[in-house]
């Protein structure tokens, strides 16, 4: 009985304690409100140098290089051409009840 029981604590133990293990050399415990930071340059790569430039080269190509630089989001580039004010006044026109009954409720217009 004293055997299964260590048996199962041991077990246990392991299965809590690898998470932990696998995650121990990028994510380090502070004293902030957060409690974790994340180190990323603590743990390995599995990408080369080269790879790494190639990347790099093709984010400035593309110009997204400059909006992660600044930390700015990414532009949309599917948005495509916009309306008209005829073609909006036009949509606002065909709404049907139901559809201007919940906008009302959503946006709480009167």
């Amino acid at each position: 009985m004293v055997g299964r029981i260590l048996t199962s604590t041991a077990l246990v133990a392991s299965l809590l304690v690898a998470p932990t293990v696998s995650y121990a050399d990028v994510w380090h415990r502070t004293t902030t409100e957060v409690g974790w930071t994340f180190h990323p340059d603590h743990g390995e790569s599995t990408k080369t140098r080269a790879d790494v430039m190639r990347e790099l080269e093709q984010a400035k190509a593309d110009g997204s290089y400059e909006y992660f630089r600044r930390g700015l989001p990414m532009p949309d580039t599917n948005a495509g051409p916009g309306k008209t004010r005829e073609q909006v006044l036009q949509e606002l026109k065909n709404v049907t009840p139901a559809e201007r009954a919940y906008m009302e409720e959503l946006y709480g217009a009167n």
